[in-house]
């Protein structure tokens, strides 16, 4: 099955995760007659996840792509909005149904030397999940986390191993096992690869393929490469300083990318083959802070698009072709470069909307 069917079923599947505005800001307490300061780190983010469907997240260091996958799982608490899960709000969840809710949303974390508690055999931690809540004790514990353990490629004679004995791949490996011993429903893959060597990336990606095949995972997929997301993704979400400025399914987004962020992201990805040149679009400035975003589009200090109507409007993520959105005033045409784009604005002295 390719891609495009894949893409099809999943159109017609039911939602499983649906956020709503979500919003998450953390306030940064002055000093020395300093006023406080609020760091918008999600800011008013919507999307849905389907079921059966990989989404991939991807955005520069500090765009809240990790704070936004933790408020999903309520690992951490959303200052506004609404999480669904299964059509129901889980914001509204008290701790008891919380517990219950845990056995169907869990995380890979991003660092496996750091994610597995050193004094603790891959037995034990893996079997802590079934003490917790109660699935299974004895033999039969042992039994279902060997089982895990030899689920993700692991010699299940490796049960009374430490984490130390394991190398990184191999560590990620458990915290995959860990992550899905109770069967959820639905994972966040928090940059898994991201602490690995190259050689073993592609191991760890194929093995979360497989996985979502065999059993039917539902999964956000964070991660910095671009090359990464396309390779397990069904659709890719851009974000950029707390927000998504573009969402649609992964081979419109690296074939003819809407928002200017994007192809410049795209632009820098090396080829494999060396005969294949690229018009790399450098974006100038740093990244402003989340504590003093931009007025309108935040993306517009950096943007070689921009002109005065991005600071005053915040454009919304709105369908610009068939099932692509974009949050941009100027997205690009399919088919358009970037660089296209940029010299139509020098001859026109300003973009057209579409």
């Amino acid at each position: 099955m390719d891609r495009s069917q894949e893409n099809s079923l999943i159109n017609q599947a039911e939602p499983l995760i649906r956020v709503e505005d979500l919003q998450k800001h953390f306030t940064i307490k002055g000093g020395l007659g300093r006023s406080k300061k609020v760091v918008k780190a999600v800011d008013g983010v919507s999307f849905t996840i389907y079921k059966g469907e990989t989404l991939g997240l991807v955005g520069e260091s500090g765009c809240g792509k990790s704070t936004l996958g933790r408020n999903i799982l309520r690992l951490q608490e959303p200052t506004g909005g609404k999480i669904f899960f299964n059509n129901q709000n889980i914001l509204t969840y008290k701790r008891h149904e919380l517990r219950k809710l845990r056995k169907q949303l869990q995380i890979i974390y991003q660092d496996p030397f750091s994610s597995l508690n050193p004094r603790f055999t891959v037995g034990e931690i893996i079997g802590e999940m079934y003490d917790i809540h109660g699935i299974a004790k004895g033999a039969e514990k042992e039994k279902k986390v060997k089982e895990m353990i030899e689920l993700v490629g692991l010699d299940p004679s490796r049960y009374n191993s430490y984490p130390h004995e394991f190398s990184g791949g191999q560590r990620q490996r458990v915290g995959i096992a860990r992550a899905l011993a109770l069967n959820p429903e639905f994972v966040v893959a928090d940059e898994p690869v991201s602490a690995l060597d190259v050689s073993v990336q592609s191991q760890v990606i194929n093995l979360l393929m497989n996985l979502k095949k065999e059993l039917g995972l539902t999964m956000l997929f964070i991660a910095h490469g671009l090359n990464v997301v396309r390779h397990i993704s069904d659709r890719v979400g851009v974000m950029y300083l707390g927000r998504i400025v573009e969402l649609s399914e992964t081979d419109n987004i690296f074939e003819s990318p809407a928002h200017p962020y994007t192809a410049a992201l795209l632009s820098t990805v090396p080829e494999a083959d060396p005969r294949m040149k690229k018009d790399r679009i450098v974006l100038k400035g740093e990244v402003p802070s989340p504590a003093n975003p931009p007025s309108g589009c935040h993306f517009r200090t950096r943007c070689p698009l921009a002109t005065e109507r991005c600071a005053r409007e915040a454009p919304p993520l709105s369908e610009v072709r068939e099932n692509h959105f974009a949050a941009c005033h100027y997205p690009l045409q399919k088919g358009q470069t970037l660089k296209a784009a940029i010299e139509a604005k020098t001859q026109q002295k300003e973009p057209i909307p579409l």
